[in-house]
């Protein structure tokens, strides 16, 4: 009987002993982040103490956490003095990315490379990167709280990702302040977008790997004075894209429009497209045959509208032009949808919806609190050859 019982003791120990002990490093100012890094583990969190840091920081372990430590206003800064290329870069996945100053880096401010289960949130983002925050080929991500501006192409990306929260970020003084692209299930929500060039952009670009986005909701955000001159680089998708709209879609599936705030853009309120309204030429690729080019089944829900369209861009103003409109749109539809609906058609200024529907009296998408998943979704690891392939895939053959 002793011995049945030892035997059951041990076998208790055993159960609820920790496989593995987390670990908690932290950096001083003077030291190489990196060089931590590399000492970490699966599991482990980094603690970065206020000062300047240049250096790019490259992450390969799941479940790191990247803790930036503020006191008394103080940040740990990150500066990549406009010759880096990458601020930080997760190939992970479970990554927590919090509370870091990220600037002067040319490609990449914070990119998460594939990984799932990510957090990035309380970060400052300044440009002249070309992503301020892009995640790309990731599922079950937030990226809330962030403070971005003097981006030269996305301050947020989310790239061919699957229920994302973009949720209470400010963005302005970038190209495009919040861009969805090849994406599903992504609530971009309670942001401040303003002084960019164009506001938020969804879309499905043609000649990426994920041929469909749905389910996008833009909801309850302030979209104003996205005036901004266009500095992208040119040929780039962003390139492309008319100043002066507030809200984008071009070729995205289930959208959904409702409760923003849309004010002093001069272009447009929101613009809704087909493939045809910006030529392949404009993203160095032919149309993609295994696309829908039509932006199906969307609903643009009640919105205040203030004070657009007083100067439409060259391009949009030819199509205002056809209509017998030279400002002051709020909605403007252009190219073939199916299956659309607009709410409250009577009080707004609209081109180019005469095949819309009436949405439904009160219908919202209030019901859908949040896109992210109640549990971790599972973390294939990649190898070298499969992570190289989706860069290429993602920032060479899309931009």
């Amino acid at each position: 009987m002793q011995r049945i019982f030892q035997h059951c003791l041990l076998l208790l120990i055993f159960i609820h002993a920790p496989l593995a002990v987390a670990k908690v490093y932290v950096v001083q100012d003077g030291e190489s982040i990196q060089d931590t890094v590399k000492k970490m583990s699966a599991g482990d969190t980094i603690k970065i103490m206020p000062g300047v840091y240049h250096e790019s920081i490259f992450i390969d372990k799941d479940n790191i956490s990247v803790i930036g430590v503020v006191k008394e206003g103080r940040w740990p800064v990150l500066d990549g003095k406009n010759k880096l290329y990458d601020g930080v870069l997760v190939g992970g996945h479970g990554a927590v990315i919090e509370s870091l100053w990220v600037k002067g880096y040319k490609g990449n401010a914070i990119m998460i490379q594939g990984g799932n289960n990510y957090r990035i949130t309380h970060n400052v983002v300044e440009g002249p990167a070309f992503y301020g925050i892009f995640p790309q080929f990731g599922k079950n991500g937030l990226v809330a709280y962030n403070s971005l501006s003097g981006v030269s192409d996305s301050s947020i990306y989310i790239g061919m990702s699957e229920n994302v929260d973009v949720i209470h970020n400010d963005t302005y003084g970038s190209v495009l302040g919040i861009e969805t692209e090849n994406s599903t299930n992504i609530l971009v929500e309670g942001n401040n977008v303003y002084g960019n060039s164009t506001g938020i952009v969804i879309n499905l670009i043609p000649g990426l790997p994920i041929k469909s986005s749905n389910d996008v909701i833009v909801r309850n955000n302030f979209i104003s004075a996205n005036n901004l001159k266009n500095f992208a680089d040119p040929g780039s998708v962003a390139a492309s894209v008319p100043t002066g709209v507030g809200i984008w879609n071009w070729a995205v599936d289930g959208a959904t429009i409702e409760g923003n705030i849309i004010k002093d853009n001069n272009s447009a309120g929101i613009v809704w497209a087909d493939h045809s309204f910006i030529a392949a030429s404009a993203i160095s690729t032919a149309p993609d045959l295994k696309m829908d080019p039509r932006p199906d089944r969307g609903k643009i829900l009640r919105n205040l509208y203030l004070n657009n369209g007083s100067k439409p861009a060259t391009v949009l103003r030819d199509v205002l032009a056809t209509a017998g409109f030279d400002k002051g749109v709020d909605v403007l539809a252009t190219g073939k949808g199916r299956k659309n609906c607009l709410a409250e058609r009577e009080s707004i200024v609209d081109v180019g919806t005469k095949g819309w529907t009436e949405c439904k009296t009160g219908e919202t998408s209030e019901h859908i609190v949040s896109y992210q998943l109640e549990e971790p979704v599972p973390s294939p690891s990649f190898t070298p050859e499969q992570m190289g392939r989706l860069t290429y895939l993602t920032v060479c053959t899309g931009c």
